[in-house]
Formats: structure tokens, sequence, C-alpha cells
């Protein structure tokens, strides 16, 4: 390497840490607001495969660029039951978290899936979902993906896959099940960008139903 090469080189390195630095610098935790737990410890002998250890403590903050919100709130949201059991479809982006009864969506058995349209491309950094914590279940084939297409015919990016035997179609994932809590199931989207969040699930460790209490995507809009 020649003498100019090495200076370019150096002036290079210099500008990537100080590019790395300023980023770091700039990210904060996440305005994440939890619901209050209505259960404390870990059920024993739940009887489900590739099952995720308990952390055993409270989950760190998760840092974003500064400025990211919940842009989920209040946005349009359609599913493939276009007539829940209970509740209604709105409510999964309403803001409300809480596991008492009137706070939750159920929709029909087997695989079943939801929309969030943000209204226009985001930079999406983490997804947060709160399928049912009033007591502990495993909720299987909990699928996340993130698209340009309303029809998630293109463009599609799965971030989040537990579906061990592709039995919803989505591909096999290699994400372990989760035990449900007030914490909700927060995935790193890696400041993917996209307009739609789409979540499937195909029932749980209780019975065949799919239920939703509230979906939070934390981005902000692409300029």
């Amino acid at each position: 390497m020649t003498r100019k090469n090495r200076i370019v080189c150096m002036i290079g390195c210099i500008g990537l840490v100080y590019c790395v630095t300023s980023a770091a610098q700039s990210l904060k935790p996440i305005d994440l607001k939890l619901p209050k737990a209505v259960f404390t410890g870990t059920p024993q002998n739940m009887n489900v495969p590739n099952l995720e250890k308990p952390l055993g403590k409270a989950r760190p903050p998760f840092l974003a660029p500064e400025g990211t919100t919940n842009v989920a709130l209040g946005k349009s949201v359609s599913s493939t039951d276009e007539e829940p059991i209970i509740g209604e479809i709105e409510m999964i982006t309403d803001g409300d978290k809480e596991a008492a009864e009137g706070s939750y969506v159920e929709l029909g058995p087997f695989v079943q899936h939801v929309t969030i349209d943000l209204g226009s491309d985001h930079h999406i950094y983490a997804v947060v979902l709160w399928h049912f914590h009033k007591q502990p279940r495993v909720y299987f084939d909990v699928v996340i993906q993130i698209s340009d297409d309303p029809e998630f015919t293109d463009g599609v990016e799965t971030i989040f896959n537990n579906d061990i035997d592709n039995s919803s179609g989505q591909g096999n994932g290699k994400d372990k099940h989760y035990v449900e809590t007030a914490e909700g199931k927060l995935v790193d989207a890696r400041g993917l960008q996209g307009r739609y969040v789409r979540l499937y699930s195909r029932g749980n460790s209780n019975n065949d139903l799919n239920h939703y209490i509230e979906v939070e995507v934390y981005g902000k809009p692409v300029l």
C-alpha cells in the first residue's frame, strides 16, 4: 500500500468511526409504557416445543434513533376475520394494552392475520405485540412481516417467525415460542422500510382461537 493510499484509508476509517459514534449518540430508549401485570412468575410444565427460557428480569430498554414513536397508534387495521368473535379490529391500535375484559379482540380459529396500514412509508425499528396476558399462554405460528405491498406478494421482509413446521405457509421459522406477559413481545425490525405490518398466528396453548390486545410499531416517516 502506498503512502497516499494509507492516508486515504486513515481518513476513511476516521470518518467511519465519526459516523458510527454520531449515530450511537443519537439513539434513545423508545417510550414504551407497559400495562399492569396480572400474573407473576413463569408457568411450569408447558408442553410446548422450542420454548424460550424466561429472561428472569425486566427486558432492557430498546434503543432507536431519536424521534422514534409508536406510528401504529390509531392507524387502520384489516383482518382475515372481518367479524371478530369478541371486540373490534380497530382496538388493536387503540392504545389500550391492559388485560381487562373488553380490551382484547378474539378472532376465529386456525390461521389468521391482521395488517396495519401506517399510511405511508416508515423506517421501522421495532414491533411490540400483546396477544393476551391475562393468563400465561403461548401463541403458535407467530409471524411478523413488513412490506410496501398491501397484498404482501412483493417485497416482503419477515422479522419474526416461530412457525417451526410451516403449518401457516410462511416458511419454516427459527424463532422460539414464548409465554405471553405484560411486557409483550418486542421484535427488532432493524430499520426496515415499509408501509404495512402483517402479523400471523394459529391458535394458542389453551384453544384454537387468536387474540390481540395491542400492536405497537416504533418508527419514523421516510422523508
